[in-house]
């Protein structure tokens, strides 16, 4: 299993920006992705997760400003982001859940990660 993110940079506040995931080796439209982040000496946190496209969930700290979305056929998952503010500050992993009916926020419920974009928000 393969997950390639990108999509990240270098923004001002209030910018917007989109990630995505690009996911190989499974059968990416049965199982549910998330993504999440890490700012610079903190620890991993969940940002969202989506199994079929009317089932997502998000950190209550981007809820509102950030949605994401999946193309099964296209096996790719995308993270867009608006009202983008500095403490948005961190790298950001996609994660693919081998679990179908729930969603997964916790990262011990993935079990593929990808290597990460960097978002940077400047204020």
């Amino acid at each position: 299993v393969q997950l390639q993110a990108s999509g990240g940079g270098l923004v001002q506040a209030g910018d917007s920006l989109r990630l995505s995931c690009a996911a190989s080796g499974l059968t990416f439209s049965i199982y549910v992705m998330g993504w999440f982040r890490q700012p610079p000496g903190k620890e991993r946190e969940f940002v969202a997760a989506i199994w079929r496209s009317d089932m997502s969930t998000y950190a209550d700290s981007v809820k509102g400003r950030f949605a994401i979305s999946r193309d099964n056929a296209k096996n790719t998952v995308y993270l867009q982001m608006n009202s983008l503010k500095p403490e948005d500050t961190a790298v950001y992993h996609c994660a693919v859940a081998r679990k179908v009916g729930s969603l997964a926020v916790r990262t011990e419920e993935y079990d593929y990660w990808g290597q990460g974009t960097l978002v940077t928000v400047s204020s």
